[in-house]
């Protein structure tokens, strides 16, 4: 019975995010469609088999359908016939500059998304930062530490033996050891003892890191301060998704990207962690999907506006069989894409499963 529970409140809690994050992504080509007065005939929440539907005023079928894990918008003339004349509510009859606007409508909206959730709660729950103590607040997963045995909670009394004045002590120390083994006197409860582990190189190669973070601490914050916070980390989350890729390609290393399978596990664990943890990861993700879809693809919405801004600069449209050509690239590379991030999923959960293998680390006498 509690298993079945957990997986529905798994579920529950994937559909919501998701749902969430993608409804209001089509919202935002929805909201842009009626905004310039183009028709739209299908506004539908989740695929599959329409479930319950209704018809407004302006001839738009509002629907739920069976699978809530996303939705989609189709405005009318979306797939004009070649030769033929547009209508002016429709997509097509529309300028280049105006089709623009719907398509980075949808990346726009998941942005604001993020914002709001990101400024709501540095603005309730305060401004984190990090603590000075040496007790671990979070870990990354399959990295040494998690491989050694270390817990959230823990606290690091000594490094190599050697008594630690605060978290940047121990971090140094850390970074001043890639690839050595080295040892950590750890507190748990009443129990000390000693882990050894061995730091991985980071994306630099220079410097040491086992995947821990320290315990956050939260001041409180005001209102504009949490606005300006909010964009800080909608910048900062994007900056850092472009960095940390290229930096993996130009290392010709595997980019560790989460597929299906790795989203719905992180979705599950912050809503067991709580409210602020599952608020703050709809709003991260929110932000991957706004930035993915911000890119030049074919299929994506950052496709389309490439080939919209050709049409500016070139004054014609491309051919129909240019387009196609392009998509179904696009959807090799997106099917490649995924293919790919589940299998880094697939080596993830290995890796987990082994770690939780592993004997539990006897307390040292």
């Amino acid at each position: 019975m509690n298993v079945l529970l957990s997986w529905l409140h798994t579920i529950a809690a994937n559909a919501f995010a998701l749902g969430l994050v993608i409804f209001l992504h089509e919202l935002g080509h929805f909201l842009a469609c009626r905004r310039l007065g183009v028709r739209v005939e299908k506004f539908s929440f989740g695929f599959g088999p329409e479930l319950l539907g209704v018809t407004g005023a302006g001839g738009t079928r509002f629907s739920l359908r069976a699978v809530p894990f996303g939705g989609f918008v189709k405005p009318a003339g979306e797939d004009p016939v070649e030769g033929a004349s547009a209508k002016p509510d429709e997509y097509f009859g529309q300028s280049w500059s105006r089709r623009l606007v719907i398509v980075y409508a949808g990346p726009a909206m998941n942005y604001a998304l993020a914002f709001l959730l990101y400024t709501g709660l540095v603005w309730t729950k305060g401004l984190p930062q990090a603590s000075k103590e040496t007790v671990i607040g979070n870990m990354v997963s399959g990295f040494p530490a998690e491989r050694a045995g270390l817990r959230l909670d823990d606290r690091v009394l000594a490094f190599d033996g050697r008594p630690l004045a605060g978290w940047d002590d121990l971090a140094s120390s850390i970074h001043r050891a890639p690839e050595r083994e080295v040892s950590l006197t750890v507190r748990r409860g009443g129990e000390t003892f000693d882990l050894r582990l061995t730091p991985r190189r980071d994306e630099s190669g220079v410097r040491g890191v086992v995947g821990i973070m320290p315990k956050a601490e939260y001041r409180p914050i005001s209102l504009a301060g949490a606005i300006v916070e909010g964009g800080r980390l909608c910048w900062t989350q994007t900056r850092q998704t472009v960095t940390v890729i290229a930096g993996k390609l130009r290392a010709r290393q595997r980019p560790d990207l989460a597929g299906p399978v790795g989203i719905f596990q992180m979705v599950a664990r912050a809503a067991r962690a709580g409210w602020e943890d599952f608020l703050f990861l709809i709003g991260f993700i929110s932000v991957a999907i706004g930035f993915f879809n911000l890119l030049p693809l074919p299929l994506l919405d950052g496709g389309h506006g490439a080939f919209y801004v050709w049409e500016g600069i070139a004054g014609r449209r491309l051919s129909d069989k240019a387009m196609e050509r392009a998509n179904t690239l696009g959807l090799a590379f997106l099917v490649s894409l995924l293919a790919f991030a589940t299998y880094n999923d697939v080596l993830r959960i290995r890796a987990e499963r082994a770690v939780r293998a592993r004997p539990p680390v006897e307390a040292a006498p």
